[in-house]
C-alpha cells in the first residue's frame, strides 16, 4: 500500500493545481470581458454587501488593467477601504503610501491620512488578546506611534476636516497607551533595581504623555527611584507634584 501511496497523492495534487488554476483563469478571462464601468458597479455591489474579499478581488483587476480608467482614483480609495475591512494592513499601508506619493493634492487626501492611521492602529491591536480580555499593553509599540503621527497629521494639515474631531479622540486613547507602555517598561527597571534607568522613564510618562492615567504611577516611580539614589531634593519635588495632583496617595501623606 505505502509503494502506491506516492503517485495517488501526485495525481491528487496535480488535479487540484489543474482545478486552482482552471478557477483563477476564469475569473481573469471574466474580469478581461467586462468593461471597468462594469466592474467597478460589481465591486461597489460587493463592498455594499461587505464581501470585501470579492470587492478587493475586483478592484485589484481594475487597478492592474485599467490604471488610467474613469474610477481610478476611487478605485484606490476604494481598495484601501476594503483592504482595511479585510485585516490587510500591509496591502493597506502600501495603497496609502501609494496613493499620497501620486496624488498629495487630491481632494480627499485627509481621507487617505485618517485611513493610515487607521490601519497603523489596527495593526496595533491584537484581537485575539482583546476577545479574551487581556491587557497587552507591553506590545511593540511602533504601529501605535505611527498611528499617532497619522492624527497628528491630519488634524494639523487638515485641521477642518470632518474626520479630524474622531482623530483627535483616537490620538487620546494612542496617547494614554503609549504611556502605559513607557510605564510598564519604568516598572521592569523598578523590578531590576535599575533607578536611574526607572527614573528616566517615568519622566518621560510626565513629559510626553501628561495627563494620562499613568500620571499617578510615574510619580510614585520617580519618587522611589530617586530616593533610591539619594537624590532627596528630586524625590521631594516629585512628591510635592504627587500630593498636589493626587492628594490621597499613600505617598503624598
Amino acid at each position: 500500500m505505502r509503494k502506491n501511496s506516492g503517485p495517488l497523492l501526485l495525481v491528487v495534487s496535480s488535479l487540484l493545481f489543474l482545478s486552482g488554476c482552471t478557477s483563477k483563469d476564469g475569473n481573469l478571462y471574466q474580469y478581461e470581458n467586462q468593461s471597468p464601468e462594469k466592474l467597478y458597479t460589481d465591486a461597489r455591489s460587493a463592498m455594499e454587501m461587505g464581501n470585501f474579499t470579492r470587492a478587493s478581488d475586483i478592484l485589484e483587476a481594475l487597478d492592474s488593467r485599467y490604471p488610467f480608467g474613469p474610477h481610478k482614483t476611487q478605485v484606490q480609495l476604494d481598495l484601501i477601504f476594503a483592504y482595511y475591512k479585510l485585516d490587510d494592513s500591509a496591502s493597506a499601508l502600501a495603497n496609502i503610501d501609494r496613493f499620497i506619493r501620486l496624488n498629495p493634492t487630491h481632494e480627499d487626501i485627509d481621507y487617505v491620512y485618517y485611513m493610515r492611521g487607521l490601519v497603523n492602529m489596527q495593526a496595533d491591536n491584537y484581537l485575539f488578546h482583546e476577545l479574551i480580555g487581556i491587557n497587552r499593553d507591553d506590545r511593540d509599540p511602533s504601529n501605535a506611534i505611527a498611528a499617532f503621527r497619522d492624527f497628528e497629521t491630519l488634524i494639523r494639515s487638515y485641521p477642518n476636516s470632518r474626520y479630524a474631531p474622531d482623530a483627535q479622540k483616537r490620538m487620546v486613547m494612542l496617547k494614554n497607551r503609549l504611556a502605559e507602555f513607557s510605564l510598564r517598561v519604568a516598572d521592569y527597571y523598578v523590578k531590576m533595581e535599575a533607578w536611574v534607568a526607572a527614573a528616566n522613564r517615568a519622566q518621560q510618562v510626565l513629559e510626553t504623555y501628561p495627563g494620562t492615567p499613568s500620571t499617578e504611577r510615574a510619580l510614585e516611580i520617580l519618587i522611589r527611584s530617586y530616593s533610591q539614589l539619594e537624590q532627596d531634593a528630586l524625590a521631594a519635588n516629585a512628591r510635592a507634584v504627587l500630593k498636589a495632583t493626587y492628594p490621597d496617595n499613600r505617598l503624598a501623606k
